[in-house]
């Protein structure tokens, strides 16, 4: 895969830029010499930030300033694109379940924006980054992505002979995202002796911010219209992170890593106690390769049937009693394990 080849001298925007995906993956783009790379955000001071940290590559950046619930400023922001990410969502459960109609607007109706003005440009290809709660979604963030995902593979295939490739790439928790449960106890753990564990018996998937993006930027690669790369990824006890993290992290700021407890106080609203990443309905059309899952498109929706044209890169799963890819029953990393990552990825 020669990614250089297929990215060099392209036009790209990234909505979402100033995220922590986004931008990694301008980060990472900027590594195979694209002409343009144009940042949409909607906020002005991440913009500013986000100008400030690739200052070396201004001549390759364009910041622009909009949101994606806005169809003309999103139209505008796609003229001449070759190709476009996607990773601009309202992400926290816990805000989606107090403002579920903000993230109906910008996780669904802005994502047809993107979608609408990809098919007005003509534009190559589009990724959408989706995640594990749109896997059998118990939040409205969860089935927000679900139903992104759906819209994705629906106007997939309702195109018709139109030139735009859609897919979709559907990961787990970001190890040190904004927002994430790294900075959260960090945070805990240097103002109080207490941090939070909603149950001892929560597992999540994780998995690196460059490793995600490495796999997003080959996704793109990949794609022939409709799939969702599911990535492969680690299962961490979130119980013996919270452990991992006084131990280790505790001392580096003068605290005695005895003096700081664990404080249980249950799930929040739509949270799962255990995740997964692939529905039992996707696996009769679900590859696999050596980094991750391929889910191709399951029906037709009585449009034109592309599956049959679709090169199926990868091996059929085994579909028996054994396969699944959820957390529950599954073996998680040691602590030990989940030092070496930490460290590894300097997060203590």
């Amino acid at each position: 895969m020669d990614l250089l080849d297929f990215y060099e001298d392209k036009v790209i925007l990234v909505a979402g830029g100033t995220g922590t995906i986004g931008s990694e993956i301008v980060t990472q783009l900027l590594n195979y010499n694209p002409k343009t790379i144009r940042i949409l955000s909607n906020t002005e001071n991440e913009l500013w930030e986000t100008k400030l940290k690739f200052i070396e590559n201004k001549e390759k950046l364009r910041y622009l300033l909009g949101d994606i619930r806005n169809l003309e400023r999103v139209k505008r922001a796609m003229d001449s694109v070759d190709y476009v990410f996607n990773a601009a969502a309202i992400k926290h459960v816990p805000v989606s379940e107090y403002n579920p109609m903000e993230a109906i607007n910008v996780n669904i109706h802005g994502l047809d924006n993107i979608i609408e003005s990809a098919f007005y440009w003509n534009v190559k290809k589009l990724v959408y980054i989706s995640t594990d709660k749109a896997v059998n979604p118990t939040s409205v963030m969860g089935a927000t992505k679900m139903l992104g995902e759906r819209l994705c593979i629906s106007r997939e295939f309702a195109k018709g002979f139109h030139p735009t490739i859609i897919s979709c790439v559907r990961f787990g928790n970001v190890l040190g995202s904004r927002g994430s449960i790294i900075p959260l106890i960090k945070k805990q753990i240097e103002n109080g002796n207490t941090i939070t564990l909603t149950d001892e018996k929560m597992k999540r998937y994780f998995i690196s911010i460059s490793q995600a993006v490495d796999l997003v930027l080959k996704s793109m690669v990949l794609s022939y219209g409709g799939e969702i790369f599911v990535l492969k990824m680690p299962i961490i006890a979130i119980k013996d992170l919270l452990e991992v993290m006084i131990e280790e992290y505790a001392p580096k700021i003068g605290k005695d890593p005895s003096s700081v407890r664990i404080e249980l106080i249950g799930a929040r609203e739509g949270e799962k106690i255990d995740e997964e990443l692939i529905s039992p309905i996707e696996f009769s059309s679900c590859y696999e390769t050596d980094k991750m899952y391929i889910i191709y498109p399951m029906y037709d929706y009585g449009y034109i049937n592309i599956v049959d044209y679709i090169k199926k890169i990868g091996t059929p799963i085994k579909i028996n009693e054994n396969f699944s890819y959820n957390t529950v029953n599954k073996p998680s990393l040691s602590k030990l394990e989940i030092k070496k990552l930490l460290i590894d990825l300097n997060l203590i």
